[in-house]
């Protein structure tokens, strides 16, 4: 059995091939066999509140709820699109929260999961708003806000964040190496899976002298991405709906 890991979904109404791509992939033989199965955030391209009464969220809940009713353990790490997702849609979705940063054993090797925004040290205006958005007290302001301005906050935020995106320097958005290696020095491990920067690849460097890796996990804008580890086996490969 497998262990999967999928992030960057952005699943919005306006893409919904991919939310049935994402449907399909979670209702296949290949998920409900997996030992365990992860989503490293942005899940969605704007999460508003748990009490969200569209159409998405409840495809999202039961699509997720099936799996883990199958056996499957589904583990959720907030991304920047999603960190207001809470508790309440967790229980409901049957998701187990995870902190990012966390580290778990994944076939037998101890690995550090994250996101992977935090690792991108060169984009200081962003690193600046994140710590800003990431407090109880801006989380609890926006949530008091009601649905219908919360809709308008986020399509205002993802159009800031478009127009943002096109005028800097890409190298800017990656992640900052030095970080990386801070970062799985201190946890104590020579592996890393993460998202964000959807830019899917295996990377292979030394680390203190040790061989480490650092897997990026792909978007799903134009189609869907998955990586597999089965025991040594790495397979990072790409989806389409069929």
């Amino acid at each position: 059995m497998s262990t999967l890991f999928i992030a960057d979904l952005h699943l919005d109404d306006a893409r919904p091939g991919i939310t049935t791509l994402f449907e399909q992939f979670l209702a296949s033989d290949e998920a409900r066999s997996a030992s365990a199965f992860y989503i490293l955030g942005d899940l969605v391209e704007a999460w508003i509140g748990d009490d969200d009464d569209a159409g998405l969220p409840d495809r999202i809940a039961n699509a997720t709820r099936a799996l883990r009713d199958a056996g499957v353990p589904v583990y959720f790490m907030a991304g920047n699109r999603d960190f207001l997702l809470g508790e309440t849609f967790a229980a409901r979705a049957g998701m187990t929260l995870l902190e990012d940063g966390t580290v778990h054993d994944i076939e037998g090797t101890r690995t550090l999961l994250m996101h992977g925004d935090v690792l991108c040290t060169d984009d200081v205006e962003y690193q600046t708003v994140r710590a800003q958005v990431r407090t109880e007290a801006w989380k609890a302001q926006v949530l008091s806000m009601p649905l219908a301005a919360r809709r308008a906050f986020a399509a205002q935020a993802r159009s800031d964040s478009k127009s943002r995106t096109g005028r800097i320097d890409e190298t800017i958005m990656d992640v900052n190496q030095n970080a990386v290696e801070s970062a799985m020095r201190d946890a104590g491990v020579r592996r890393l899976v993460h998202g964000h920067t959807h830019r899917p690849a295996v990377h292979d460097f030394t680390l203190d002298g040790d061989a480490a890796q650092r897997i990026v996990l792909g978007d799903w804008y134009d189609h869907g991405s998955v990586l597999a580890i089965d025991g040594d086996r790495i397979e990072l490969r790409g989806l389409s709906a069929g």
